[in-house]
């Protein structure tokens, strides 16, 4: 994968992400599953990001701070700065993926909830239920 194609697919996830959850849980359970697909993904692309980047970083390292340090000199401080500069887009990827695999997370968490409380206020429906036809 390349590095836009990661960025699109991003992109075309944080829309579905943005998206609100249904309140009825067969149209939870199936956000659910959609949810643990893209969970899934972000996982994968997130290791190809952090790959590119160190892919990067290595290949820019060497020519851009061997050249500046030997015209100037440059402290480990410096060094690090222009490092984290040669793949700031790739970074940005890299966070954008972490944030929407957590966003994951969280929504997963919310369906099993709404979940929960269904079947909960179930229960509760079907005791009281009960007790009304038992007088």
């Amino acid at each position: 994968m390349t590095f836009d194609e990661i960025k699109e697919e991003c992109a075309e996830m944080q829309a579905e992400l943005e998206c609100l959850i249904p309140d009825d849980v067969n149209g939870a359970i199936e956000r659910g599953k959609e949810i643990a697909m893209y969970h899934a993904r972000t996982g994968y692309m997130l290791a190809i990001a952090k790959q590119l980047v160190r892919s990067k970083k290595s290949s820019e390292i060497g020519e851009t701070i061997m050249r500046i340090a030997k015209e100037n000199y440059l402290s480990a401080k410096a060094q690090n700065a222009l490092v984290d500069c040669i793949a700031n887009d790739e970074m940005f990827l890299v966070d954008w993926l972490d944030r929407l695999n957590s966003m994951c997370v969280h929504q997963i968490d919310l369906i099993r909830s709404i979940i929960s409380k269904e079947k909960a206020e179930m229960q509760i429906n079907s005791f009281n239920y009960g007790n009304y036809q038992g007088q």
